[in-house]
């Protein structure tokens, strides 16, 4: 018993003594520069929030299609078409930083970068499963709609940094964020959305010190503010597209900053 206390009563002793040491600040007089550059690299996955007419026939641009009239999977006026999303995917995000010091604890930081993602949707019509049928009856995918994006971003945020704990500094973010979708869009989809859309996002994250640069890693949510839909596809059947109110965009990112 004797020696459990001698051996605890030094081990206190000796983290006493780290303790009374300090810790070894690394980059000390990093978040004093007026202006600074880095890059990033991540993850992300995109989701829809969608609106659907119902039923599609309320939607002032639906018509009956004569050019599908063998198709079985038709569909009328009273019928109601939704999509789901079928399964996330992971994509991938690479920008560059360029972050200004406002002051103490803000900073004003513009990230423009590339991100690729892609989306699928799996159709039904009253609730039953209804295939989806490319140009001429053929099918290219019988279950599933794939959205390809690759998006030019160009985010800007405030961040606010707490005080800094030892080599390490929480802080959140917030601001507004543009993206232009330049993956190519041919009459082979089955719905074409817009080319640009815009999001408010917000996120937190953790700088960390270390001797040569520093490393941040930030979770981060961009929610999407306009409607995507664009015209229906004249060469493909339609509903698909027009049974859509309105879809926006939802993305989640994992950042890696080295700063």
């Amino acid at each position: 018993m004797k020696k459990l206390v001698l051996s605890i009563t030094l081990l206190l002793l000796c983290a006493s003594g780290f303790a009374q040491r300090g810790y070894v600040l690394n980059l000390s007089t990093f978040d004093e520069k007026k202006l600074h550059f880095g890059f990033t690299l991540g993850m992300n996955t995109q989701d829809y929030r969608l609106e659907f007419w119902r039923p599609i026939g309320n939607n002032p641009d639906f018509a009956y299609d004569p050019r599908w009239a063998h198709d079985q999977n038709q569909v009328g006026q009273e019928d109601t078409i939704q999509a789901d999303l079928a399964s996330l995917k992971m994509g991938f995000v690479a920008s560059v930083i360029i972050d200004y010091r406002l002051g103490r604890y803000f900073n004003l930081r513009f990230l423009p970068g590339l991100s690729f993602g892609s989306r699928q949707l799996m159709y039904t019509r009253n609730g039953d499963y209804l295939p989806v049928l490319h140009k001429d009856t053929g099918t290219k995918d019988n279950k599933i709609i794939s959205l390809n994006s690759t998006y030019i971003d160009l985010p800007l945020l405030i961040k606010y940094k707490s005080n800094r704990l030892n080599n390490q500094r929480p802080y959140i973010v917030a601001g507004f964020a543009y993206r232009i979708d330049v993956s190519k869009t041919g009459e082979e989809d089955l719905v074409i959305l817009d080319k640009g859309s815009s999001y408010l996002e917000f996120g937190v994250g953790l700088d960390s010190y270390l001797q040569f640069f520093k490393f941040s890693t930030e979770l981060k949510f961009s929610l999407g503010i306009n409607n995507l839909i664009g015209r229906a596809p004249y060469e493909q059947r339609a509903y698909y597209s027009q049974s859509i109110k309105q879809i926006s965009s939802n993305i989640v990112t994992l950042s890696f900053h080295f700063e």
